[in-house]
């Protein structure tokens, strides 16, 4: 089987699946996605190309992603097969094509916050075990989350106010903004436009 990219994890080299990528159809994902954010294009956009560009690490793996994931408004397959990895369920290693839309979120955030070496992923993808799991055992987690089907992340900035980190993104008026101000971060989805505390 053609092997889908390599990811570097520590001293182990893991081999990702084309099949167990595509069986989403993930290249129909991206290559439909239209661009929704009004604001996007004067927040997001670095230079005359239409570049828009995020950088994370994930708090659970180490993993990390930093590049351009869209021109203009056409979206990188590439950069999306790595961010899906990067952004899986990292307790049962599942891939799941990430929503472009939250992305884009997270990338206004970025330009706004000026953090783009010190964001913080704390959930992306979350599969409905794993979903089950985690409502049985931790407050405040949805039956029917946003994170089973690519359109949630939970997000933290380092010596960044939480709070600020939720007016920031509440201000976009792009979807669901969720604080949790006692485990310190802020869940972004691309639902209905509402706000919650826990």
């Amino acid at each position: 089987m053609k092997r889908f990219f390599d990811i570097d994890q520590g001293d182990e080299r893991i081999d990702v699946q084309r099949r167990s990528f595509v069986k989403y159809g993930f290249a129909g994902v991206v290559g439909s996605a239209i661009p929704f954010l009004s604001v996007g294009k004067a927040l997001a956009t670095s230079d005359k190309n239409n570049a828009w560009n995020v950088s994370f690490r994930h708090a659970h793996t180490g993993e990390s992603f930093s590049g351009v994931y869209r021109v203009g408004d056409k979206y990188l397959p590439e950069a999306f097969e790595r961010l899906s990895y990067v952004l899986r369920d990292f307790r049962t290693h599942e891939v799941f094509p990430m929503d472009p839309h939250v992305l884009d979120i997270i990338s206004i955030i970025q330009k706004k916050t000026n953090s783009y070496d010190n964001l913080q992923i704390l959930s992306g993808y979350r599969s409905p075990k794993t979903n089950a799991m985690l409502g049985r055992n931790t407050r405040g987690v949805a039956s029917n989350s946003f994170h089973m089907y690519g359109q949630a992340i939970d997000i933290r900035i380092p010596d960044y106010s939480t709070k600020k980190l939720r007016n920031v993104a509440r201000s976009l008026q792009a979807g669901g903004v969720g604080y949790y101000p006692r485990s310190s971060f802020v869940h972004i989805d691309t639902g209905k436009v509402r706000t919650w505390v826990s």
